[in-house]
């Protein structure tokens, strides 16, 4: 990449706001990144309505790559994939392919974008399939990479090692971690506890070179004890919803308590300072960009529901993804792993 220019593709009309959140995401993560330039790609009219609204136009640095079709929420992947070949999501996913981008961000329909990349990127030489994989706070101070978060919802116990490897080797790269710690999300830590896929997983990366510490439970994901946690994606996906619903319910009781009477409002108030530090502990804002992992390029996933903050911070993920070129760490750790298989 000549004079480290990072160019990444919007999914312009992906998620629950279009171009009204992604436009003003790109314009703060412009401002983020002194080398980066993006293509917003969708609806050219609505495009430049944003760009309008915002006070901003495209320059050398915010491009505009015309598609005529939208990906919708409630699409199912194999119509997307078949029906809508100029769709915004697949075009964005057809600039990495070409090496117009080096990575793709979009907060639409999670199986089309998915089902799409792996159809145009294609999986890594000794990857069966990719897998979602996001960042969650840990008490530790620091955070924990879960997944897979529903990419796949019945996994063998290969398709767990190969996750462990791909989240082994993004913690290595995002982290610098020599030796990032591998957990499997188990009902209990003792060997006798899980079902047989996840013992035998168990037994796969206990051979392996991965630093492997075991099973970790439901509430050791956020303990800081593993810088990867691995489960199937219907166990991953149920766990992050499961989070994402007790989060609410904390900050609706929280705000229900301080309402009650005029003393419980001042003592909201004097505590504003502390709460407010808590909320940026927890706010999955923070957080939001998932990375679809095992792809030949970089493709991350921002919440469906992202605002503007939210999907900048989706976009710092791609870059930093493309900075530590996250898929040749993969590639190579997982032949590492597999030669050292082969050998024993």
């Amino acid at each position: 990449m000549a004079n480290n220019t990072i160019t990444i593709s919007l999914d312009a009309m992906g998620g629950d706001f279009g171009p009204s959140i992604v436009v003003p995401a790109a314009i703060k993560a412009l401002k983020q990144h002194a080398s980066l330039k993006l293509i917003l790609v969708g609806l050219e009219d609505e495009i430049q309505t944003a760009l309008k609204n915002a006070n901003q136009s495209t320059s050398d640095r915010l491009q505009i790559e015309h598609a005529s079709q939208v990906v919708h929420s409630d699409e199912l992947p194999s119509q997307a994939l078949r029906g809508k070949k100029d769709s915004s999501l697949r075009v964005a996913i057809n600039l990495v392919k070409q090496g117009r981008a080096q990575a793709c961000v979009s907060a639409g329909n999670t199986g089309a974008l998915m089902a799409t990349a792996r159809f145009v990127l294609k999986t890594l030489p000794g990857i069966d399939r990719p897998a979602i994989c996001t960042m969650l706070p840990s008490i530790k101070g620091g955070h924990t990479h879960v997944l897979d978060l529903g990419a796949n919802v019945d996994t063998s116990a290969e398709g767990l090692f190969e996750f462990a490897v791909m989240g082994s080797a993004l913690a290595q790269s995002v982290d610098n971690k020599d030796k990032p710690a591998v957990g499997l999300l188990n009902i209990g830590e003792e060997e006798i506890k899980g079902n047989e896929r996840v013992k035998e997983a168990a037994r796969l990366l206990s051979d392996s070179t991965l630093n492997y510490i075991g099973y970790v439970e439901g509430d050791g994901v956020y303990m800081g004890d593993a810088d990867v946690v691995v489960c199937d994606g219907f166990v991953g996906n149920v766990m992050l919803k499961t989070t994402e619903g007790v989060a609410k319910m904390i900050s609706h009781y929280m705000k229900q308590e301080f309402k009650r009477n005029p003393l419980t409002m001042l003592s909201g108030l004097i505590a504003l300072p502390v709460l407010k530090a808590f909320r940026r502990k927890i706010d999955p804002r923070e957080y939001n960009g998932a990375s679809l992992l095992g792809l030949q390029g970089i493709v991350i996933k921002s919440h469906g529901s992202a605002d503007a903050y939210s999907f900048a911070n989706a976009i710092s993920e791609a870059v930093l993804e493309v900075n530590k070129n996250v898929p040749a760490t993969i590639s190579t750790q997982l032949e590492n792993q597999l030669t050292k298989r082969q050998a024993s």
